[in-house]
């Protein structure tokens, strides 16, 4: 179940030549590979492209309707390798998938394509990610891009641009028989737009008819002597093929002023900022129209030196725009330009930041800066002092750090490690990509090291423990666990005899990317197999020791689970398999469900917990080994004691975590649980009456009580 669905907008995806196509981003790239005539899609999620899968996923009837194969990848590798059907089969393909990891999981299959080069059009969608907050390391994709010589889109946040860069991507890709990156940033993704649609295009050259006439081609295998062959090719023919369909197709713009005695040069997904930058400063408008000489990189790599040159012609400066480190471009240029004799100066990170996103400001910064010494007479609007949008924010949105959501069954599995680590003391625990490496922030401070998608058991196999020494922690996702973790990480533990502990936690979604299915989740999915149990997987590995713990919020059976996996003379590698439905899914999945249940007057009960200020003491046990949102403190009712009370918010989906800490650590009667009961039966109404007549002679007895030793 993705956290979103997009059921009613890809109805959109059917309309025809002439139409006006109104929506964001990813549904335009969708349309607009069903435009190009598309034979397969493939990729693995992750953002800011998770719902361009989403949406795959969302439009599979269609895409079968349309003649197009879709195909959901166990890994960025396992849909890079899927363009392997271009290689000998004019078959237009695309994938997509989180940049730059997964380009780096993806590395092997790539570098492989990119050698032997392609015959239809390959497409790689990539969600650049660089600056833009999304759990990533702060790289680009254009290293890649320029090491294996594949050509790197970087459209205009336009959709018609956007659209069109899409279809000439296949053209391109075509032109040069050289596979073609697409890179897409979050604004990109999400943005709203409308262009005018035209047909969709069923593949001329279908998957079913490759089959039917396989084509054997060893000059595109990548093996001695022909692997020395791709490279004399991609020099000789490919890049020059390139770069006359790149000209020729017009596929860089030149906008604003026709002239001038300085420019400026963008990569085309930060054009849109750039121009706000401009309307900042007084030298464009909302609807880009600058007074300043633009060179709009759509494609960013390679460059064009006819373009460049003819740009720079009777410029004293550029300004290039490249957001990141190295100046890949900005070295380019100025390649480019010395070589044809030009003395126009290139400034780049002299001016911008050499590091961090390019935001408005920080662009606007920049451009003031060249321009005051390069065209000092150019009028520039003040700056004007604006309240921060942060601090805005921040005096009227409560802050919150980041941290697994209210409910999160992966809570409690921290908690008890937390429990068992003052027993047995601190270890070294290694963690995943995904929601568990919230465990490394407080409360928890549980974590020591990630090193990617599935790889938390390979990441502790260094620390090979001695016979009865303490063991290293292995933490990961189901995700994770079908990503890489089955053959990476357990597969090698079994192999080099490793005696480790594993906690796989199986919400049963790949919670972290959008909630999507896998192969092990209960949901029911009509266009792919799931249900199959991770447990099975393991032992067929070769893992003797799996325990699963069907519920999560049971603190003590985990707590001793944990302790048991952690003490056992048992040799070998020992995997905990933690089970309880994401809760943010679970939400989805059961408030709809409720709501109708209520409207049609059925009887609805919802659980909630509450803390009694009186009965609390203040030791706050249950935030410190919860962090639950919905948990805070507010004052102590008691005027004779100061320390604040817990507190249970309405945020609250009654888990019941918060309860079970307080008893696992220390005993703690002020947690209540509470129903909430709605279109009650007579008897809930008796029950409710017995109840609250029974509570209020209770009270009223103590108060007397009370009354009596006060005088």
């Amino acid at each position: 179940m993705a956290e979103r669905s997009f059921k009613a907008e890809v109805e959109k995806l059917r309309l025809g030549a002439g139409e006006d196509f109104s929506g964001e981003g990813i549904l335009a790239v969708t349309k607009a590979l069903l435009q190009a005539g598309v034979a397969y899609v493939g990729g693995y999620q992750g953002s800011p492209i998770s719902h361009l899968m989403d949406v795959f996923s969302d439009a599979d009837e269609l895409l079968r309707e349309s003649g197009v194969h879709f195909e959901t990848s166990a890994s960025e590798a396992a849909a890079a390798a899927m363009l392997a059907a271009s290689v000998n089969y004019p078959l237009r393909g695309a994938v997509a998938w989180k940049s730059v990891v997964g380009t780096n999981v993806a590395s092997d299959a790539l570098s492989n394509v990119a050698s032997g080069g392609v015959k239809g059009g390959a497409l790689i969608i990539i969600g650049e990610d660089y600056g833009e907050g999304s759990s990533i390391m702060q790289e680009r994709s254009h290293a890649f891009a320029m090491k294996s010589q594949i050509w790197l889109l970087d459209p205009r946040p336009n959709l018609p641009t956007i659209v069109d860069m899409v279809e000439r991507g296949f053209e391109l890709s075509e032109a040069s028989n050289t596979p073609v990156m697409l890179e897409l940033r979050v604004r990109t993704c999400h943005l709203q737009g409308h262009f005018t649609a035209r047909d969709n295009v069923r593949p001329s050259f279908s998957v079913s008819d490759a089959l039917n006439s396989p084509v054997r081609d060893v000059d595109r295998i990548v093996l001695p002597p022909a692997s020395f062959l791709h490279e004399a090719e991609k020099i000789e023919k490919r890049w020059p093929a390139a770069v006359r369909f790149i000209r020729d197709a017009h596929l860089n713009e030149f906008m604003g002023a026709q002239a001038g005695d300085v420019g400026i040069i963008v990569q085309g997904g930060l054009y849109n900022t750039l121009n706000r930058a401009l309307e900042l400063s007084g030298l464009s408008d909302e609807f880009g129209n600058s007074k300043l000489p633009i060179y709009v990189l759509n494609v960013a790599y390679p460059l064009i030196p006819e373009e460049v040159q003819d740009f720079c012609l009777g410029k004293r400066a550029v300004l290039i725009v490249e957001e990141g480190q190295p100046e890949f471009i900005e070295h380019e240029l100025n390649t480019l330009i010395r070589r044809a004799g030009g003395q126009t100066l290139v400034i780049g990170k002299a001016v911008l930041p050499r590091a961090g996103e390019y935001t408005g400001p920080v662009m606007r910064g920049g451009i003031e800066k060249f321009l005051k010494e390069f065209s000092p007479g150019t009028p520039l609007l003040p700056a004007r002092e604006e309240p921060r949008a942060d601090m805005q924010l921040a005096a009227q949105v409560p802050q919150r750090p980041p941290g697994f959501c209210t409910g999160c069954p992966e809570r409690p599995i921290f908690t008890a490690m937390k429990l068992v680590q003052r027993e047995l003391g601190d270890f070294h625990v290694s963690s995943d990509i995904g929601c568990n490496l919230f465990s490394i922030l407080p409360p928890f401070n549980i974590g020591n090291t990630t090193m990617g998608y599935g790889l938390s058991s390979a990441g502790a196999s260094a620390f090979k423990a001695a016979p009865g020494g303490k063991r290293a922690i292995a933490v990961m996702g189901d995700g994770g666990f079908w990503h890489n973790g089955l053959a990476s990480g357990f597969g090698g533990a079994v192999f080099n005899q490793d005696d480790n502990v594993a906690i796989v936690v199986d919400n049963g979604y790949s919670a972290a990317t959008g909630g999507q299915d896998l192969l092990s989740s209960n949901a029911h999915n009509p266009f792919r197999s799931t249900g199959n149990p991770i447990a099975k997987a393991l032992h067929g590995v070769g893992v003797g020791w799996v325990k699963s713990l069907t519920r999560t919020y049971d603190l003590a059976a985990m707590r001793a689970t944990l302790k048991d996996a952690l003490t056992t003379r048992v040799l070998g590698p020992k995997v905990i398999i933690a089970q309880s439905e994401c809760m943010l899914n679970k939400q989805r999945r059961i408030r709809p469900q409720l709501r109708a249940a209520v409207k049609a007057g059925r009887r609805v009960v919802q659980e909630r917990f509450g803390v009694d200020p009186e009965t609390c003491t203040g030791d706050h046990s249950c935030i410190r080994l919860s962090g639950c949102p919905s948990l805070s403190v507010k004052p102590n009712p008691d005027p004779l004691r100061t320390d604040p009370v817990a507190h249970v918010d309405n945020s609250c989906v009654g888990c019941g975590l918060c309860g079970e800490v307080s008893h696992a650590a220390v005993l703690c009667p002020s947690f209540y649980r509470a129903q909430i009961v709605t279109n009650p039966t007579w008897a809930d109404r008796m029950a409710g009456a017995l109840r609250g007549f029974l509570v209020g002679f209770l009270q009223r007895r103590a108060e007397r009580a009370l009354a009596r030793r006060a005088y």
